[in-house]
């Protein structure tokens, strides 16, 4: 199928078209546009990803100074159709179906939103802007075209995380009482002078933080987990480590759910390398146990059984990480399959980090809509 009329079959809308129209566009693969620069995060992986989907047929690239293209030619090879310096140049020569958004926070919201009045669908790099409120008017722009704008928040596809979410739905734990999360990483990167000038670094650039950069993901699976939204929210945040930051270091968070459940949830760079992170549920009926980072990956114990045991589950086949994420975001811009997730689950994420902001800054709980 020529590339600008499989552009027509899967712009916005896509998810509605006919059953012939979406086998169609499964056998010849949908054209995704990437949208970065110099600095742009989780490249390698993404390159790789859509290198690796049989979904995508063929990639586009804008990337001003072209500092990345060598290593996406090397990745993708032939699926490497065009490079732009800009977005808009290439999402109206290119007309791709997806945009896969990975840019320094402070900037990325111009180029989603040129993505989205294209009618693009949009796979987004956190946290995508540095104020709510930026978020917000994409969101709205998103719903209003019918378009997927799906934050990169990839642990929801790990295979321990939906074994977990199976059972919690299947009513296993029975009713969510409670929730403790942490997730920390290593304060050795906060000690280099040349992360002090990356976007990471710097509250203007890239928002925040340890929280919005690394602690969405988890506060991201306390909801999925539990398909609860956090509407309200206190906490903490600082500079505990003593480096000449802008940005916290450390979050400690306080959650109510909606179902009544309460969260807390530590998340800070602590260790001298690597990670640690844990989630626990407890419910009425049981209770379940993930670790990605060292130990067992799932545990579960459930009153429900005929005779309750503790589950311990050492390993899951299957992968994990940002390949199956931009797969099934990939997938769902065809109208193959529902997004991984929704633009009102991206905006949840970013309002719980931002009301956390809030609230450590004004002493105050914070009462999310």
């Amino acid at each position: 199928m020529q590339r600008r009329i499989f552009a027509k079959v899967l712009g916005a809308g896509a998810a509605f078209l006919p059953a012939a129209a979406v086998a169609a566009a499964a056998r010849g693969g949908i054209e995704v546009g990437v949208i970065t620069h110099a600095g742009g995060a989780h490249l390698g992986a993404y390159f790789t990803a859509l290198a690796a989907a049989d979904e995508v047929a063929a990639v586009s690239l804008s990337d001003p100074g072209g500092q990345n293209v060598a290593d996406a030619r090397e990745a993708l090879g032939g699926k490497l159709s065009a490079v732009y310096e800009e977005p808009a140049t290439l999402v109206r020569e290119q007309r791709p179906a997806m945009a896969l958004v990975s840019m320094e926070a402070a900037l990325a919201p111009p180029a989603i939103e040129v993505a989205l009045e294209a009618g693009c669908h949009v796979m987004a790099e956190k946290p995508a802007c540095v104020r709510i409120e930026d978020f917000e008017r994409l969101h709205e722009l998103a719903k209003a075209n019918e378009l997927h704008l799906m934050l990169a928040l990839a642990n929801r596809l790990n295979p321990e995380v939906r074994e977990a979410r199976r059972l919690i739905r299947e009513g296993m734990m029975g009713e969510i009482y409670g929730l403790e999360a942490h997730l920390i990483a290593d304060q050795t990167r906060l000690t280099r002078p040349a992360y002090h000038e990356t976007w990471y670094a710097k509250k203007a650039r890239g928002g925040g933080g340890h929280l919005i950069w690394l602690g969405i993901h988890w506060l991201d699976l306390a909801t999925f987990l539990t398909g609860s939204k956090v509407v309200e929210v206190a906490g903490f945040t600082g500079v505990v480590g003593g480096q000449p930051l802008d940005v916290e270091d450390s979050a400690a968070i306080a959650m109510k759910f909606a179902n009544g459940a309460f969260g807390t949830m530590t998340s800070g760079y602590y260790l001298d390398r690597g990670y640690h992170s844990h989630i626990k549920v407890w419910g009425s009926e049981g209770w379940l146990e993930i670790r990605k980072h060292g130990g067992l990956p799932l545990s579960w114990y459930s009153r429900k059984e005929q005779n309750p045991r503790i589950h311990q589950i050492d390993e899951f086949p299957g992968p994990s990480g940002y390949t199956p994420f931009v797969k099934a975001c990939a997938r769902a811009s065809a109208g193959l399959e529902e997004p991984p997730l929704t633009v009102d689950d991206s905006l949840r994420a970013l309002e719980t980090v931002f009301g956390c902001y809030q609230a450590a800054e004004s002493g105050r709980v914070q009462r999310l809509g």
